[in-house]
């Protein structure tokens, strides 16, 4: 994921924080996060994960006119490639967010993705595990670092048996 342009907007903010049930006012009261020390109205921490809509490339974002991979088992009918043939699968497994100073209403970020460390270990049910990372670095609009996001992805060698 490269994203070159992800504005962070005062309605985004909120609707993130709706959607995850945080009512904290300093994610949408202005005179209320003037008291506090950020001083103004900030991003709840997760908020960088919500960059992904702006990445045309994003498998989870729908296309228009295009069948979706859903978030369900075959949601749409569309069925991913390689199940059911003996291969393994994947699995998000940690997200890791460093904030460097807060994100909030005005702020455009970019985000770069480097790949991290990679690592193995042995799986009694699912054979080989292999761990990667992922580093996400978000930009401002100055080109100072905001956030450093770290996620862990596994894929097993084989599924594994219920």
């Amino acid at each position: 994921m490269a994203i070159e342009k992800f504005p962070v907007e005062a309605s985004h903010i909120m609707m993130f924080a709706r959607s995850v049930a945080d009512d904290n006012p300093i994610y949408y009261d202005e005179e209320y996060a003037a008291t506090t020390e950020p001083g103004r109205v900030i991003a709840p921490p997760t908020f960088a994960q919500s960059s992904a809509q702006f990445d045309p490339d994003y498998f989870l974002r729908p296309k228009v006119g295009k069948p979706w991979f859903g978030s369900g088992k075959e949601a749409t009918g569309i069925k991913r490639e390689g199940s059911g043939g003996g291969g393994g699968g994947g699995l998000h497994a940690e997200q890791h967010f460093e904030y460097h100073r807060h994100i909030g209403p005005g702020d455009v970020l970019t985000a770069t993705v480097k790949p991290g460390k990679t690592w193995e270990r042995e799986s009694k049910r699912a054979g080989k595990l292999t761990f990667s990372e992922t580093i996400t670095e978000y930009r401002d609009q100055n080109g100072e670092l905001a956030i450093t996001a770290r996620g862990v992805g596994v894929q097993t060698e084989r599924p594994v048996e219920q």
